[in-house]
């Protein structure tokens, strides 16, 4: 005789890019195995793989390509998947800032971390008179490059890499150039023409982008100075 099958719970969602509402999944105890060990290898292109496989199975709502959300939705499913699937609450270290070495644990509710929007934030980049940009939000792949990646020696080349990346086209009032039809030596040549205050504007897209976020009240028992301390970012959170 069969053993009987366990049922699954199912919740909802809004993601924070369009306000659609979803339904997920928690990951189960397979899935869980494969993120662990996917970030015990320190590997990119397995822990892009695992959390791509974690997130498709567990995202029940038809017509969602996880490769294709915003790099922001991606953040804020994750986490609530992880809060359904393993606990609702996250113990975190928190250096403490007015020494810079001591470690306080800090436990975070997941339903206060929340997706901060910047009324500032543009994807529309003005670079002359004439000329504009406009940029998408960067891929599944480069999202987790930006929180998991273990090799800090080539940042400056995955900067401009993840620029390229996020070019959606090029436009003028009377022509548009889509990057799709562009080889990524001539979007480089194109990046590289630009003068400091033109690529600050892109940057600026990139720092004002939609993040997770959430401040965290910290006394350092040593000094016993107060610090407030804000956590941007899936991996502030992961545990």
């Amino acid at each position: 005789m069969p053993l009987p099958k366990i049922a699954t719970p199912t919740y909802e969602l809004e993601l924070p890019s369009t306000g659609q509402s979803i339904n997920y999944r928690p990951f189960l105890v397979k899935e869980e195995k494969l993120l662990v060990l996917a970030l015990e290898t320190e590997d990119t292109k397995q822990i892009t793989t695992a959390i791509k496989n974690v997130l498709k199975n567990c995202v029940l709502t038809k017509g969602i390509k996880v490769d294709q959300l915003p790099t922001f939705d991606i953040e804020f499913l994750f986490l609530n998947i992880r809060g359904k699937s393993v606990g609702e609450e996250i113990e975190v270290n928190i250096i403490c800032p007015d020494d810079e070495e001591t470690q306080v644990p800090v436990t975070i509710d997941l339903d206060d971390i929340k997706v901060q929007k910047n009324d500032k934030h543009t994807n529309q980049i003005k670079l002359d008179k004439d000329l504009m940009m406009e940029l998408r939000y960067p891929s599944l792949e480069q999202f987790i490059k930006n929180n998991f990646d273990f090799d800090d020696a080539n940042a400056m080349d995955q900067s401009f890499d993840l620029i390229a990346t996020c070019i959606d086209k090029i436009y003028t009032a009377d022509e548009v150039w889509a990057a799709a039809d562009c080889t990524k030596k001539e979007i480089k040549e194109f990046l590289e023409q630009m003068n400091s205050s033109q690529f600050k504007e892109i940057e600026t897209f990139f720092e004002t982008m939609p993040k997770l976020s959430h401040k965290v009240k910290v006394t350092n028992p040593k000094t016993k100075v107060k610090s407030d301390v804000v956590l941007e970012g899936l991996a502030s959170f992961f545990a």
